[in-house]
């Protein structure tokens, strides 16, 4: 032995790599090439490096069917200048049969309208009963309207929505009750204006890069008021959300100051995020520097990409996550109330195993079902030819896992969680909804340029969960942007109805509760918008339940 060499025990499972690894709490199994999905993401490469490339895509987890199982729609990119296809690529929706099989119906439904899709969210906007969805582009942006026939059909131009001419590259968007009339409105974020003339080309250590996106003009966000008539209007000026420009990416809106009122947070990348608190009559005040979002600790903007929120510490506020670059942390940003927040990342371990890793969709998600809200980030690199220049990092990266400890603080399991957590791939939008109803959730990742990656949960049993479903009567039928407090003996937990979150991409739509031990939930109250609050009182645990917004209102 040299001098100055220790040696240290090595556990069985990093000698042998992913085919044997330690059991740990949370399991997720790639089931991938078993669910009958054959879509493949395209980002229409063509060798320029347009910046445009390497930030698509998202995609939309919901039932569209109503038929009690969630279905899932994958967006992708399209051929770029200088780029010619017989046939262009189309995003895909893929109906859940059942057993983890999925079938594309995207031919038979009428969602494959090509494009250069980045964002999407679902949500019932016309309060008939189906959802619809709404999808940003590079270029116009598209509404699908839902017939409730099991297909849809483009109301972009009717309802006013489309944006017609649009240079701007779209990111995410969101429904949301801006002035809680009982419409959803929607918020659709931009990422930065770009033209092929202008397009400059980059190159670092020598080597050919994606352009940073402050070499383009940032574009200023919209927002479209629901006429509660099918139209909108672009309320973008009058309610001040188009008053600043910024590179938006993910995005969620989320009631932080538990006002009643739904406010809106955008993550820009390399700009400070944007936090627009509502008044509760659809203006907005961006606070984000006030509030103690728009940078680190240390006053840095970051990369951003992806935004999810939710109440990691049971404390009743609704805190935010935020991912970013490589070198860069994770940003937990965790709610101290009275509109006032803390980056507490490296106290909590939230960034930890992902440091040197682009880091794109995340969600805050109880997979064990213990209370607790854990940590999944979709990882992979900007640059397909990383390793060309910086051996720090790579292409394709594992994806993290963090397991939410209960005591504040967050472990890295990815190496203990499953063959699915081991696999190496360039991850964009992440989505988290139970595909099998068998109360655990499943993950679904969309990667650049290849087939996407489909997890099941099949962490150990034993742990208690409960899933509610919303459906508004005088407000809008999903329920989006209603308040849910779950109480189950000792433990307290809160959620919301979102539409559109993450990196570019919607899921949760349901809303998932993990009880651990508990067998029963003491008592669910529901706050919709507009002020009504909803009770229900002494469930069983391990079901689905279905609430009205008129049934046992006070």
């Amino acid at each position: 032995m040299s001098p100055g060499i220790v040696l240290r025990t090595v556990p069985v499972w990093l000698i042998l790599g992913a085919a044997v690894f330690a059991q740990g709490p949370i399991q997720l199994r790639d089931m991938t090439s078993a669910t009958g999905i054959r879509f493949r993401h395209d980002d229409g490469s063509t060798g320029k490096r347009y910046v445009v490339e390497p930030v698509a895509s998202g995609l939309a987890t919901f039932d569209y069917d109503g038929d009690g199982r969630i279905d899932i729609y994958f967006l992708t990119g399209g051929p770029l200048e200088g780029r010619k296809v017989a046939n262009p690529p189309t995003n895909a929706l893929y109906r859940n049969m059942g057993q983890f099989r999925f079938a594309d119906v995207t031919q038979r439904t009428g969602v494959g309208i090509p494009g250069y899709a980045m964002g999407a969210a679902a949500a019932d906007y016309d309060n008939d009963g189906w959802p619809d969805v709404y999808v940003s582009n590079f270029g116009p942006n598209v509404l699908y309207r839902n017939r409730g026939d099991g297909t849809f059909e483009d109301a972009s131009q009717a309802a006013g929505v489309g944006l017609p001419g649009k240079e701007a590259v779209g990111a995410g968007v969101a429904f949301l009750d801006a002035d809680g009339d009982g419409d959803l409105d929607l918020y659709v974020a931009n990422y930065l204006s770009f033209s092929y003339a202008t397009h400059p080309r980059w190159t670092y250590l020598g080597v050919h890069v994606y352009p940073g996106p402050l070499e383009f003009p940032p574009e200023p966000d919209h927002l479209f008021r629901n006429n509660g008539d099918g139209t909108f209007t672009d309320v973008s000026r009058a309610s001040g959300v188009g008053a600043l420009a910024a590179t938006g990416m993910g995005m969620v809106c989320a009631d932080y100051d538990n006002d009643g009122a739904t406010d809106v947070f955008v993550a820009n990348d390399v700009m400070a995020n944007f936090l627009w608190r509502n008044d509760g009559k659809g203006n907005f005040q961006e606070v984000g520097l006030l509030a103690g979002v728009a940078y680190d600790a240390a006053g840095t903007p970051h990369s951003n990409m992806g935004v999810d929120c939710g109440d990691y510490d049971n404390d009743g506020r609704l805190d935010f996550f935020v991912t970013a670059f490589h070198r860069e942390l994770a940003v937990l940003y965790r709610n101290l109330g009275k509109g006032a927040f803390e980056d507490v990342t490296r106290r909590t371990g939230a960034g930890e195993g992902s440091y040197n890793q682009v880091k794109w969709g995340c969600g805050l998600v109880d997979f064990d079902n213990d209370g607790f809200r854990d940590l999944f980030i979709a990882c992979g690199n900007l640059y397909d030819n990383i390793e060309e220049f910086d051996r720090t990092t790579s292409y394709r990266a594992r994806n993290t896992l963090l397991r939410n400890l209960g005591n504040g603080r967050f472990a890295d399991v990815t190496s203990q969680s499953g063959d699915g957590m081991q696999l190496r791939n360039v991850g964009r939008g992440a989505a988290f909804d139970d595909l099998d109803n068998d109360g655990r959730v499943d993950v679904v990742v969309l990667n650049s340029r290849t087939a996407p990656t489909i997890l099941r949960n099949e962490s150990p049993g034993g742990n208690h969960w409960i899933q509610v479903q919303l459906r508004g009567v005088k407000t809008n039928r999903d329920g989006v942007g209603a308040r849910v407090r779950v109480v189950a003996g000792d433990l307290t937990q809160i959620d919301e109805v979102h539409s559109g979150r993450g990196y570019q991409s919607h899921w949760g739509s349901r809303l998932h509760f993990g009880l651990g031990q508990r067998d029963r939930v003491d008592r669910i109250e529901i706050r919709w918008i507009g002020g009504g609050v909803t009770v229900r009182e002494n469930l069983s645990a391990d079901q689905l339940v279905t609430i009205l917004e008129s049934e046992g209102a006070r």
